[in-house]
């Protein structure tokens, strides 16, 4: 029963990715090349929505779905770090036209070559781990 919330909640990420053009591949040149707002828009309005989450988790002390407390570790700033990945996120996601979250969605409608471009970040995932302890953060 758990893993059907889950497809669900994904179907319904799918849906929206969809909807709101965030999965268009022109939407997203625009985007890097300051022409139009529309990107930003969703970036702006997910970036609100996810601090207002945070806040209602902190202020309720909720709990996961295991039922143990929702807890947030402050950070080091590492701006080393931060720039270095941001930088790498952006190449990729110009590159490829594609942010993480959108990729299945993609694949679902029919796009399979992106599942090259879903390969390449798995195959990084498993690179940072093995570098992790190496890396700045």
């Amino acid at each position: 029963m758990r893993l059907i919330r889950f497809l669900l909640i994904g179907v319904l990420f799918g849906i929206i990715m969809t909807k709101s053009e965030a999965i268009s591949w022109f939407r997203i040149q625009e985007m890097f090349r300051f022409q139009s707002f529309h990107m930003y828009g969703i970036i702006g309005v997910a970036v609100v929505l996810g601090a207002v989450m945070i806040y209602f988790l902190k202020k309720n002390k909720s709990q996961n779905l295991i039922g143990d407390q929702i807890t947030f570790t402050p950070k080091a700033n590492t701006y080393k770090a931060s720039i270095f990945g941001g930088t790498l996120f952006g190449l990729g996601w110009a590159m490829t036209g594609a942010c993480p979250g959108p990729l299945y969605t993609l694949v679902g409608h029919g796009y399979l070559v992106i599942l090259v471009i879903i390969a390449s970040a798995l195959i990084g995932t498993l690179v940072y781990g093995a570098l992790r302890d190496k890396l700045p953060h």
